[in-house]
């Protein structure tokens, strides 16, 4: 069973907690004081006080020169938070009818009030989810996490087939974008490299690349805010 965060620290740790975690998770770079400064809209100064106190609660483990790395009890924390996370945003697409564009900030707010009663329920009532409405896999209520097999962000695949089972939430308006085209996970695309660049484009599209129409997408950042595997690789969503 993941650590109640909700009842042994606070929304602030919390914070720091899920984001350390988050930065490795889709082989990502490991946080650092100047990247936790950018993503909290802090001084690097405070981030450090920050790091000291969670150092000192024995979450976070610092070393000269080095990224901070989480405790094992660090790790639970977080877990427990992404767990809230992710779940409370499905309950908002799949029960109250938001647009997976709409719900994270929702979700930050409430994940902080969630205790791990309301959320075990929710889960039940939701189904046990594996994954959250953007594709990423929702932790167990023992911290278990499963990843699709063979996925790959679409800037680093074959030109071909693909199928999305991921989209991150980091850039909105990368979303938005993806979103507006009729991509999310379980969207088939096709990946084509041309003279001038790489270009996604969902199947059905009727658009070429680099035309002026809406099908195809180009944007470097909205190429690699998707994560996809081939065509024929078996369904693991759930």
């Amino acid at each position: 069973m993941l650590f109640d965060a909700t009842q042994q620290v606070s929304p602030v740790t919390q914070d720091y907690l899920k984001a350390i975690w988050q930065s490795t998770e889709w082989g990502g770079r490991p946080a650092t004081t100047s990247s936790l400064a950018a993503r909290f809209g802090t001084s690097q100064a405070n981030v450090s006080d920050v790091l000291s106190r969670l150092t000192k609660a024995q979450l976070v483990v610092r070393e000269p020169y080095r990224p901070c790395a989480l405790t094992p009890r660090g790790v639970a924390l977080a877990l427990g938070m992404v767990r809230r996370h992710r779940l409370i945003e499905t309950h908002l697409v799949e029960s109250l009818g938001y647009a997976c564009t709409e719900v994270h900030e929702d979700a930050e707010r409430l994940e902080h009030a969630a205790s791990d009663v309301f959320i075990d329920r929710l889960a039940a009532h939701l189904g046990h989810p594996r994954v959250d409405p953007h594709g990423d896999p929702i932790p167990t209520a023992d911290g278990q996490i499963e990843y699709p097999a063979d996925a790959h962000p679409a800037t680093e695949v074959a030109s071909g087939r693909y199928r999305v089972v991921r989209i991150s939430d980091a850039d909105p308006v990368a979303l938005l974008v993806l979103h507006d085209h009729g991509l999310h996970p379980g969207a088939g695309l096709r990946v084509l490299d041309c003279a001038n660049g790489r270009f996604i484009e969902p199947i059905g599209s009727t658009d070429g690349p680099g035309s002026s129409g809406g099908g195809s997408l180009g944007v470097p950042a909205v190429v690699g805010a998707l994560w996809v595997v081939d065509e024929q690789a078996p369904a693991w969503r759930s």
